[in-house]
């Protein structure tokens, strides 16, 4: 009987830190979506639905690179990143810039720049999933039947790398200082001097790029179709609702929060249930906290 319950206790521990193991990997390119997503929405005022499509966009980037044309993996990722920011600037100055008046046309064009960004998936990859083969296939046991590969290592480092930066960059930096004036207000912050085309357009390259490179990095991971970034949009949208509009820092817990629960009901249970999960933990926000658990309620 002692050695029953001590193999089942050693298999639920297993099990509970492989489950974490997951919950953190996913939380990292959750964070690198929704704060790129927060990023552009503070400084620019615009709600970008086709975000999603630019997570999809970093992992064809290495679909093409990688699979296709032999490049090696991390170059494709960083020719990703970049191609996606580029993609980011060309919105701005296309389809946000014009629109600077009107966030209700801004919503609506970045629709349509969506199912641009698809369309021009399906005509260059098909419909079907692209299996990409990682670059490696090395793997780190922890413990017995607990395992961290390598693919997942890299897209966690990328994570914490990419926002530590990002945060000194927001902190130590002039134009750091200059987004987050503008965030703030944005006529104060143009009576300063302040450029509001030159910061709209790195925030946009910024948001967009660590978009990409969560594409990029995930896509020997999850398979990549045309459609991947609807349920990433809508995850990034729960995360921000949650952290807070427009609170980077409130973005990244509120990533980790959701991984972590939406991991563990998937793994407990299914995975229908955790998307529905997910979804109460916003509604119990919203009703407790309405302008998320980090967000600061509008002087009047």
């Amino acid at each position: 009987m002692g050695r029953v319950l001590a193999k089942v206790i050693a298999t639920m521990s297993e099990l509970l830190l492989q489950t974490m193991i997951n919950a953190v990997y996913a939380a990292s390119y959750m964070s690198l979506i929704a704060v790129g997503l927060v990023l552009i929405f503070g400084v620019m005022g615009v709600i970008n639905f086709a975000h999603g499509e630019l997570y999809m966009a970093g992992a064809y980037t290495v679909v093409g690179l990688y699979s296709f044309m032999a490049l090696p993996f991390f170059a494709a990722v960083v020719a990703g990143m970049v191609f996606v920011g580029i993609l980011g600037l060309l919105m701005e100055y296309a389809l946000f810039r014009p629109l600077r008046d009107n966030p209700l046309g801004g919503l609506i064009a970045s629709i349509g720049f969506l199912l641009i960004l698809q369309t021009a998936a399906v005509l260059g990859f098909g419909v079907r999933m692209a299996h990409i083969k990682p670059p490696t296939q090395a793997k780190f046991h922890l413990m017995e039947g607990v395992v961290l590969t390598e693919q997942r290592l890299y897209v966690i480092m990328a994570a914490v790398g990419l926002l530590s930066a990002l945060y000194v960059f927001l902190r130590k930096t002039k134009i750091g200082w200059a987004m987050r004036a503008c965030a703030q207000d944005k006529e104060a912050a143009a009576l300063q001097g302040i450029s509001l085309n030159q910061i709209s357009r790195i925030a946009m390259f910024i948001g967009a790029a660590l978009a990409g490179v969560a594409g990029a990095l995930t896509a020997p991971l999850v398979s990549p179709t045309p459609y991947m970034g609807h349920s990433v949009i809508v995850t990034a949208f729960i995360i921000i609702i949650v952290g807070g509009i427009g609170q980077l820092e409130g973005a990244v817990i509120a990533a980790i929060l959701y991984a972590f629960v939406h991991t563990f009901v998937t793994t407990f249970y299914n995975g229908v249930l955790a998307d529905i999960v997910g979804l109460v933990l916003m509604l119990l926000v919203l009703i407790l906290k309405p302008t998320g658990l980090f967000g600061a309620k509008e002087r009047a």
